[in-house]
């Protein structure tokens, strides 16, 4: 091979080895982050998704389901990259070493709050005796069986004095986009749980929150997994849904900065 012919070869393997390493690094850039995401944020994750991808690089694959799943899920060991459930089973999930400590941070909270069929007759639910009221005449209310806002619920049918009487008439569903949907197509009139899962609801209105003495709020926190293969990205994406750029779309689906 002459030295001409040898230096064009060259040249070309050159230009093919860094065509490799453009496509690889394009690949890992656009490589999708698996995210497990509460129902509580999911028309806020939803609204960002394309934000999120623009500042983090990456598509995201999302995954919607009540946080007590999301922890089952997680044990059992479906990969992710990110998770946002409660703060009670972010504790649960560190403690098991899924998720790295060091990238915990809060994301928003959300309080709990009364959604009717839209249109529908609107019942007072302002002062303890006016909601005890407005629950005993229901003829079915509905809530997600395992939700973050369940035991608050339980605690305040209790302090009212109607647990058993409420219990024969309540519709437990899997998560609060089912229960929810029992409202929008009729099966309970009143719906109870996180405001911030009652708002994006199409067929549902929010009634208004819980009366002030049994007022209760759910937060949610973000951590990486400790087996995510992006963990860099992964970190990444905990700081977009914990910065100041998600307030405004925070509140308007019904969360709060804690």
């Amino acid at each position: 091979m002459t030295p001409r012919a040898l230096a064009r070869a060259l040249v070309t393997i050159v230009s093919a080895a860094l065509v490799l390493l453009v496509v690889r690094d394009a690949m890992a850039q656009s490589a999708a982050m698996r995210l497990f995401a509460s129902n509580g944020v999911k028309a806020v994750v939803e609204a960002l998704q394309k934000d999120a991808e623009r500042a983090t690089g990456h598509t995201l694959s999302i995954q919607f389901d009540t946080s007590a799943a999301l922890e089952r899920r997680i044990g059992s060991g479906e990969p992710f990259d990110v998770a946002i459930v409660t703060t009670e089973s972010m504790d649960e999930l560190i403690r098991k070493g899924s998720i790295v400590a060091s990238t915990r941070v809060p994301i928003a909270r959300s309080g709990i709050g009364v959604g009717i069929r839209q249109g529908a007759a609107k019942p007072d639910i302002g002062t303890a005796a006016a909601m005890k009221g407005t629950l005993l005449r229901a003829r079915k209310i509905t809530c997600a069986q395992d939700g973050a806002s369940r035991v608050h619920i339980l605690h305040m049918l209790e302090r009212l004095g109607i647990a058993e009487e409420m219990a024969a008439k309540t519709i437990l569903e899997q998560g609060s986009i089912r229960s929810t949907g029992r409202v929008a197509n009729g099966d309970a009139e009143l719906v109870i749980t996180l405001i911030s899962e009652i708002l994006p609801i199409p067929g549902v209105e929010l009634l208004g929150p819980l009366p002030p003495e049994f007022q209760s709020y759910v937060s949610l926190a973000a951590g990486v997994g400790a087996m995510s293969r992006n963990a860099e990205a992964a970190r990444s994406l905990t700081m977009f849904f914990s910065g100041p750029a998600t307030a405004s779309t925070l509140k308007a689906k019904g969360m709060e900065k804690p």
